[in-house]
């Protein structure tokens, strides 16, 4: 069964001889567990389309379901319980808050959701980002990998079928890019987590399942990449 389905999603800003679209007629479906890439150039659409699939953003036309449920047919406080329970963020600028230690940042969702933490699950993830040894510290006290290996966890500690990634590596150097890009390829394998990934780097994308491609808003299926 398929976790995302993605139907004629449309973006247009503006209207007339000013408008603007930056996604057009977009068509795909990802299986469960599976690890998507999307490449492309800036201003191509690739965030148009991950701020969609995030309900960060309204199409102008168009469906997005999720595991069966089109997103957009919800009301807003609906739809705000679903994108916390059911999908994960992770950005390029870490987006940790500086107060919390790294702990608590990775708690923070399931906290605000007033659900009680797994504590076997964080330590879990805790060893699992190899960061056990730092659950105490904040966010100033961490390398940037280390940073990212915690939105990484606060991602997955709800257990969300959908983790949306927005350029994850960006701010990282070479080593800590291939270390997350396998701890990605690890949560989609070990927690069956469908991953959607935007990069700008192509050999990156080599790793996921399979590479789609957006260009003036158009998108193309490039096919699975590893067997």
């Amino acid at each position: 069964m398929n976790l995302l389905e993605v139907q004629s999603l449309s973006r247009t800003y503006g209207s007339g001889e000013t408008a603007v679209h930056a996604l057009k007629e977009a068509c795909f479906s990802v299986p469960r567990g599976e690890f998507v890439a999307i490449v492309g150039e800036s201003g191509s659409g690739k965030s148009t389309l991950l701020n969609l699939l995030g309900a960060l953003d309204t199409p102008t036309s168009g469906k997005v379901l999720i595991d069966g449920k089109d997103i957009f047919a919800m009301k807003d406080a609906q739809l705000t319980v679903f994108r916390r329970r059911n999908i994960g963020f992770i950005f390029q600028a870490f987006n940790l808050i500086p107060e919390l230690t790294v702990e608590q940042n990775i708690l923070f969702p399931v906290l605000l959701d007033h659900q009680k933490p797994d504590a076997g699950y964080l330590d879990e993830l805790l060893t699992v980002l190899n960061l056990k040894g730092r659950r105490n510290h904040l966010p100033s006290q961490l390398s940037g990998g280390q940073q990212q290996r915690v939105a990484i966890g606060r991602a997955l500690f709800t257990r969300p079928s959908l983790i949306l990634a927005d350029e994850p590596t960006g701010n990282l150097d070479s080593q800590n890019s291939s270390e997350v890009i396998a701890l990605l390829r690890e949560a989609s394998r070990a927690y069956e987590q469908t991953i959607i990934m935007i990069t700008h780097n192509r050999s990156i994308a080599q790793s996921a399942d399979r590479v789609l491609q957006v260009s003036d808003g158009v998108l193309t299926d490039f096919g699975r990449c590893r067997g």
